[in-house]
């Protein structure tokens, strides 16, 4: 069993990166795989509804020499998928936008190839807005006939400077329980073998 994670911040390291890595630490306890991706610093445009994917559907999208089709195939590979975003404007940023299209579209150009597999948000916020984002992050999974994982609430870490969400504690708790949630599903979801 395996998630992988895509933190879609600027900064490495940062208040999205903590969140996701209490969620990974969690499920790791439980004997899942886990591999963070930091996308800051990746090259990943948006699409650009060429439509090739649904006429090659061979799993890629046909736009190369960016990071995208190295997120696709991570994401083929695990059985779990966590999106993670801070909030920028009352929504995710435009990198994680950008993989959430072309991620999507490739998977709904080739029958949906992240179908059945479990996935979560996550999200950092400074003040409002977060909700939307969690929102945004989890319409990936839904139209993918995703499993959406929650947690004891939203899944949701409050602070602004690096490091600040470490100190919300019902966001920490949030996280963790989402981390043993979502080991608990693929547990039940993972053929064995």
């Amino acid at each position: 069993m395996k998630i992988v994670a895509f933190n879609g911040s600027a900064r490495k390291g940062g208040n999205t990166s903590k969140l996701l890595e209490l969620v990974l630490n969690e499920a790791a306890a439980e004997g899942v795989e886990t591999e963070l991706i930091e996308l800051a610093g990746k090259k990943i445009p948006g699409c650009i509804a060429c439509y090739k994917c649904f006429e090659n559907k061979d799993q890629r999208c046909a736009v190369e020499g960016d990071f995208l089709n190295e997120a696709v195939a991570k994401m083929l590979e695990a059985d779990g998928i966590l999106l993670g975003s801070p909030t920028y404007f009352a929504d995710v940023t435009a990198t994680m936008k950008a993989l959430i299209e072309r991620c999507g579209m490739v998977s709904r150009a080739n029958g949906d190839l992240f179908k059945r597999k479990a996935g979560a948000s996550v999200v950092a916020v400074r003040r409002a807005g977060g909700a939307h984002v969690f929102s945004s992050l989890n319409y990936f999974f839904l139209i993918g006939q995703m499993f959406v994982v929650g947690s004891s609430y939203w899944n949701i870490g409050i602070g602004r400077a690096p490091g600040e969400v470490m100190n919300d504690e019902e966001g920490l708790r949030t996280m963790r329980d989402l981390g043993r949630n979502m080991a608990w599903l693929l547990r039940r979801i993972t053929p064995p073998g």
